[in-house]
């Protein structure tokens, strides 16, 4: 990334201040701006999330928002009631009560005297969730939005649940809130309550894992959020941008087809990250697009960004199979909307011997699959941060466990955009099955890389709402969709179709092992093909990624992040170890020290489904000077055929004196999951 120190306009920063709610609550914000912007004012942009404007976000913040401040805006980072220095409670995402705050901010910013009245908001991830969620409401002074790694529908496309199933990323996100939700404010910011702030957050957060796991079904509390309900009630331009390493990417495309306004999509090779840093790579300038983007809706410019093609992917070329990658080989290109007229669907059928064969064959015998718990060991994280091991391994060993079908090698090139699918005529012998499916490169020397995968609850075959346990030996068809993706396939390579009946630790598995009678014959692969003699002769383009200079940051302990499988041939236990340990550094500007250290461990013995176990610890210090705090906090969650269990708790001192402990044993009923 390229630093720029000297900007249009002279800016000034904020380090804290508070903004108050209409109940009294005050909630904690910085800002950087113009310099003469009481004089001159200038739209405000802001970001809106719960992860600590002064610590934990700081030097990502210290890139990003004076870049556009030296540009003639106004941006304001606010932590969420409960979060940061903000006073008040935070007891779970999304909370009307966080949507009405977030609607008094953006009130209170248009009033501002250096502000002229037009406000946008930019996020990725909570702050893109929330930016679309709050545009459904229609503050009168947000002009437009730039939502990233978000999504329309918090129960079908979030960290929660795909397809029914649910995503272990739902204990180990739950995790990593219950660790943040435990730290204080700053006593330079909040010197006079501080503590009693910090104690009543310490007593009331909860447990976030409890809420989610007691919503299982797509019932009001997943739908509280899905700007999906109403597309509609979104009026104001929207920018989404997501990577297909990243697990909101199907967002996109849905805002595309169904938003009313003024709309633009961006799909990188990124993980879960903002584009000027995203990786894998290319990174992009993506802070020079979202000024073509806010000088146009906030400041009435034309800067020809709306002339553009409404959606930009990068097409991605063969990659070999790495859990890790720096970047990714392709281009970029250009749909004028979408569903796209470039694209059309392109059918395979499940044919005798493992093949995937454009013509549909006779009738084939039905095959029965019982996958063993490993398959899906190699599967990375649904949601990607660019860690080293979150992506997926080579496909070969979840393979063997599986049921394959493969293309004989291409003779020419294969480009697919968008969202593959595969009808699915199957039998069950339990009432309880899931389906994982699978759609992967196989090079020339053998190697087999993911690009794309699904799953589904097949009790949620027909609704997420209202599920219904299947008949054993009762015949089903159901589509089960995959991730959109753009991949290009070589020609000599295969195409591979995988599906197996558990993916673990991607999702949990069903209360007990099923097997699926599958009917090829009645099978089969649509792929949303992109038109070979499609015109990329004026390709997308984008600028080199820029920021403002970096956070001045003393590193003490270094950062260690990995995954590690281990097997006990003695006793046949298998466990995966997740390391993300952001090691120990010094914010020098404000002097504070910060330790995390977080290990999750998932393990399971043969094929006993009474064994599965996902155990999270996160530990956080703090220190300034004489002051000290750390927290330490331990989710279990485990499962019989009827429940999941659920064992947490919470410990907390200053100095050497603990001082809030904290247990939780929860059972949880099976709702067909």
């Amino acid at each position: 990334m390229r630093t720029v120190n000297e900007f249009p306009h002279a800016i000034r920063a904020v380090d804290h201040f508070e903004i108050p709610m209409p109940d009294g609550c005050r909630l904690a914000a910085r800002m950087w701006l113009p310099a003469d912007a009481e004089q001159n004012p200038v739209p405000a942009i802001l970001e809106y999330i719960p992860y600590r404007k002064n610590d934990l976000t700081a030097a990502r913040d210290i890139v990003m928002h004076p870049y556009v401040a030296g540009h003639g805006y106004a941006v304001v980072r606010v932590d969420l009631r409960g979060a940061g220095d903000s006073e008040g409670l935070m007891r779970d995402e999304y909370l009307q009560q966080e949507l009405d705050d977030g609607a008094a901010v953006i009130d209170w910013l248009s009033r501002q005297p250096w502000c002229d009245g037009n406000v946008g908001m930019i996020g990725i991830s909570w702050g893109g969730f929330n930016g679309l969620q709050i545009a459904a409401m229609r503050p009168p002074a947000l002009k437009a939005v730039i939502s990233c790694a978000s999504t329309d529908d918090r129960y079908a496309d979030d960290v929660h649940y795909m397809g029914g199933c649910l995503l272990i990323d739902n204990l180990s996100w739950a995790s990593i809130m219950f660790g943040r939700n435990t730290l204080p404010p700053d006593p330079r910011n909040k010197p006079d309550n501080w503590r009693d702030l910090w104690r009543r957050r310490l007593e009331e957060s909860g447990l976030w894992l409890k809420n989610w796991l007691e919503h299982q079904r797509r019932d009001e509390f997943w739908e509280h959020g899905s700007v999906c309900e109403d597309y509609s009630a979104i009026t104001c331009p929207v920018f989404a941008v997501s990577g297909w390493a990243d697990g909101y990417c199907r967002s996109v495309f849905r805002l595309m087809e169904n938003l009313p306004g003024p709309r633009m999509g961006l799909v990188g090779p990124w993980a879960h990250t903002y584009p000027h840093i995203g990786r894998p790579g290319p990174a992009i300038g993506f802070l020079q697009e979202s000024l073509r983007w806010w000088d146009r809706w906030l400041k009435g410019r034309d800067t020809g960004i709306m002339e553009e093609p409404m959606l930009r992917l990068f097409m991605q070329d063969h990659a070999p199979p790495q859990t890790s990658y720096e970047v990714r080989a392709g281009r970029w290109v250009g749909e004028p909307a979408w569903p796209s007229p470039n694209i059309e669907r392109q059918s395979f059928f499940l044919s005798g011997g493992g093949r995937l064969a454009r013509e549909k064959g006779g009738e084939e015998p039905p095959v029965t699959l019982r996958s063993p718990l490993w398959v899906g060991l190699r599967g990375g994280k649904w949601c990607s941060y660019a860690t080293p091991g979150d992506q997926p391994a080579d496909q070969r060993a979840d393979d063997a466990g599986s049921l394959v079908y493969e293309t004989e090698p291409l003779k020419n090139d294969l480009e697919i955009a968008g969202d593959a699918a595969l009808e699915l005529a199957f039998e069950s012998d339990k009432p309880v099955a899931m389906v994982a499916v699978r759609l992967s490169d196989v090079s020339l020397e053998g190697s087999v890389t993911r690009v794309s995968y699904g799953l589904l609850n097949l009790t949620h075959r027909d609704s997420h709402e209202t599920p219904e346990a299947l008949v054993p030996g009762k015949r089903y068809r159901v589509n089960v969709p995959f991730k959109h993706v753009a991949q290009r396939f070589s020609a000599g390579h295969r195409i591979r179709l995988a599906i197996s009946t558990s993916y673990f630790p991607v999702a949990w598995p069903t209360p007990e092992p099923a097997t699926l009678t599958i009917h090829p014959s009645d099978c089969r692969l649509d792929l949303p093909r992109r038109s070979a003699d499609q015109d990329d002769r004026a390709p997308v383009a984008f600028a080199g990624p820029e920021g403002a200079a970096p956070l001045d940051i003393e590193t003490i302990a270094k950062a260690e992040e990995g995954w590690t499988l281990t097997e006990d041939l003695t006793d046949g236990t298998t466990v995966l170890t997740v390391r993300d340990s952001g090691g120990t550094f010094r914010l020098v500007e404000n002097d504070l020290t910060i330790t995390s250290d977080g290990t999750e461990r998932y393990s399971f013995r043969g094929d006993d489904y009474a064994s599965l176990r996902g155990e999270i610890g996160w530990t956080w210090e703090m220190s300034r000077g004489d002051w000290r705090i750390r927290s330490v906090t331990e989710t279990v969650l485990t499962a019989s055929p009827s429940h999941f269990h659920i064992e947490a708790r919470l410990r907390a001192w200053e100095g050497d004196k603990l001082i809030q402990e904290r247990k939780w044993v929860e059972a949880i009923p099976r709702q067909l999951l």
